[in-house]
């Protein structure tokens, strides 16, 4: 039985559309912040329970590998069941991950843990994403699209930060921080049994839980265009989370362990405020392009202050690292989502987010396998060679479409008529009533002095 039309609220909610709108996307910034916050922990978790580099890269990449397994299975599963069911379930094993891993005593609660809270975001990404393009208002066209770009990155800004401040003033970090986040999950969920359904129930539920990718067509050839972008920045910033900790000690030994988590903090940060930036350009190719640019000469910097020791090298190299982030997330979805249909707007962001999160573990994987084997700066530099190369190839498949869609609109523009009254008069003299008559545009004939009219 359907819910609501798409897009509407039920009256008896006591959570107006705007409200709705600013709970979806705390949600989406909490979730994140979530799984950003144990990024300035890694540090003393090692120092408390002794695993290695390869080990801390497995339990990053199982929260990531935990989020596309359920991206891929319960992606399109809100378009069935509705927003609302699925956020809640997604909130109710996140809770439980919050408590699991606030009371772990080794490496492998942690590792659980961080599987649990994959699931849980996973499940809720989509949903959360496709109902806030639902709640948008209609005289403010393109803001469901900048929360959706926005939010995760300061979900990640937020929890990174709240975490490094605790280490630094908090006898005991880890447990406070995930207890704190624990209690803002219970209340969301508490907050949406106020709100009303925004997408209307269709069968399908169990057979949409098949492990799948779907793209509509009309969005398949912006998703590739953006594709190369989105995978450069995405793995640059699980590197940043995995590793920079790591990288930020090697360059300076004697530095304080909060830097390491301002690593992230900055690439985030600045992510967020290229999105901010970059929110009025067009939705075409522009903002793509300028991210793509923006990674080339971060990864640089990044690569040259392992040269020269430098923490500000680095530092800028990640901030201008983050502005391509930002900007290529905002662009990929700007030219991707408005090519879509309503009903199948939860399974096109999950497409989008199996892309960035494949990006994002897959590599840090293979980073913390050949940190093990030829350490932390040979690793760096291959990486950071890699990233810049998969940086350039996107800019340049971004400016080949760039140039055809020029030729493309330009090739649809014909001339004016060069008389407008004699141009009116011929398309209804001539038929221009008619199904397929096509518009002509005629020079206008000159009358040969001393012909009779």
């Amino acid at each position: 039985m359907d819910r609501a039309a798409p897009g509407a609220l039920n009256p008896r909610t006591r959570l107006a559309r705007r409200s709705s709108f600013a709970l979806d996307a705390s949600i989406l910034v909490a979730l994140l912040a979530a799984s950003s916050a144990p990024t300035p922990l890694y540090a003393i978790y090692q120092d408390q329970w002794g695993f290695s580099s390869l080990t801390l890269t497995v339990v990053f990449s199982a929260y990531s590998m935990a989020m596309l397994l359920a991206l891929l299975m319960t992606g399109s599963l809100s378009d069935h069941l509705g927003r609302r069911p699925v956020l809640v379930g997604a909130l109710a094993v996140e809770a439980s991950a919050m408590a699991l891993i606030a009371t772990a005593g080794g490496v492998g609660q942690l590792l659980l843990a961080r599987v649990l809270q994959g699931l849980a975001t996973g499940m809720a990404t989509s949903a959360v994403g496709a109902a806030l393009l639902e709640l948008e208002h209609p005289g403010r066209a393109g803001r469901a699209a900048l929360t959706n770009s926005v939010a995760p990155m300061a979900g990640m800004a937020v929890g990174v930060l709240g975490s490094t401040f605790l280490v630094h003033f908090v006898p005991a970090p880890g447990p406070t921080a995930h207890l704190t986040l624990l209690g803002v999950f219970v209340l969301q969920a508490l907050a949406l049994t106020l709100t009303s359904e925004t997408a209307r129930r269709r069968p399908g539920a169990l057979r949409s839980l098949r492990p799948a990718i779907r793209v509509p067509a009309s969005a398949r050839q912006s998703m590739l265009v953006a594709a190369p972008s989105v995978v450069a920045v995405w793995s640059l910033g699980g590197f940043s989370s995995s590793l920079g900790p790591g990288l930020a000690r090697l360059i300076d030994p004697n530095a304080a362990q909060a830097i390491g988590g301002l690593i992230f903090f900055t690439l985030t940060a600045s992510a967020v405020l290229s999105v901010w930036a970059v929110r009025r350009l067009p939705a075409t190719t522009a903002p793509l392009s300028l991210g793509a640019g923006a990674v080339i000469p971060g990864v640089g910097l990044i690569l040259l202050s392992v040269h020269v020791n430098s923490l500000t090298a680095l530092f800028v190299g990640t901030a201008l690292a983050g502005a391509g982030f930002g900007s290529v997330s905002q662009g990929a979805l700007r030219t991707v989502l408005p090519r879509v249909a309503m009903a199948d707007r939860a399974s096109t962001l999950a497409a989008y987010y199996v892309l960035s999160y494949l990006a994002m573990s897959l590599p840090a994987v293979l980073a913390g396998l050949l940190t093990v084997r030829y350490g932390l700066l040979t690793t760096t530099l291959a990486f950071g060679g890699a990233v810049a190369a998969v940086g350039t190839a996107a800019l340049a498949v971004i400016l080949r479409a760039a140039r055809t869609q020029t030729r493309r609109s330009a090739a649809v523009v014909l001339p004016p008529p060069r008389n407008r009254r004699y141009h009116d008069h011929f398309r209804t003299a001539h038929g221009a009533h008619r199904p397929h008559a096509l518009p002509c545009h005629l020079p206008v004939p000159h009358r040969i002095p001393g012909q009779s009219r």
